[in-house]
């Protein structure tokens, strides 16, 4: 176990080829599906938590329950979606990039809009009667609520980030993980691990700890500084 874990720190510090090209690829994902996931999702949650409007406890349920869908159900969707015999099998997007960023954004974006939501359904009551007060429009409205919504948009994006980083099951199913083209850490590892090629599967075991423990960290700081 010792040995292994010392190979594994020596193949990080020596900038493997594979390793890189896996880490790239991750970031790669990762980035861009939290990042669109963000966009999407603050200004639903934001709707969701200050809107009153007919449905708004039927959509509220329905997000609820995405925030809780299996990985590898929305993995088997979208393979079924784009696989030779799917509707959209010609856009040849199955085990590519692109469909996995899809899938994750699929799976991470009710994160967003639920940690949204619940801030701002908290808040907006009373930020509601200042605007008015103020004669605020509904346009400035929602910018005072996306002003008081800093901290959570934040916290909103690093959960998000983490769980797309963390999640294996989708990725797998519309990415194949394919080496040097669609493997991600968490495919990587437990390809990696089956071959028992144990080296690489630590090593890259050890990065994926490292910015969890980062993304918690980040996020105890910014609780402490929105709490002061």
């Amino acid at each position: 176990m010792g040995s292994s874990i010392r190979k594994a720190i020596e193949l990080i510090l020596s900038a493997d080829p594979e390793l890189l090209n896996i880490l790239a690829t991750t970031a790669k994902v990762c980035l861009t599906s939290s990042v669109i996931a963000l966009i999407l999702g603050v200004p639903l949650g934001i709707l969701y938590g200050a809107g009153r409007f007919p449905g708004r406890r039927v959509l509220l349920v329905l997000n609820r329950t995405l925030m809780g869908m299996p990985p590898v159900v929305c993995g088997l969707l979208f393979y079924l979606l784009f696989s030779g015999v799917g509707p959209f099998r010609h856009l040849h997007l199955l085990f590519t990039v692109p469909l996995m960023i899809l899938a994750q954004v699929v799976l991470i974006t009710p994160i967003v809009v639920g940690t949204m939501e619940t801030f701002v359904a908290d808040t907006a009551p009373a930020l509601r009667e200042t605007a008015k007060g103020l004669g605020f429009g509904p346009g400035k409205q929602f910018r005072l609520l996306v002003n008081e919504c800093v901290y959570p948009i934040f916290s909103a994006y690093l959960l998000s980030f983490a769980r797309a980083i963390a999640e294996v099951g989708a990725v797998a199913m519309v990415g194949g993980a394919i080496a040097w083209k669609t493997n991600v850490m968490t495919t990587a590892i437990m390809t990696y691990t089956n071959r028992g090629s144990f080296t690489l599967g630590i090593a890259l075991g050890l990065i994926l700890l490292s910015l969890s423990l980062l993304v918690n960290v980040v996020l105890s700081l910014l609780q402490r500084r929105f709490s002061q």
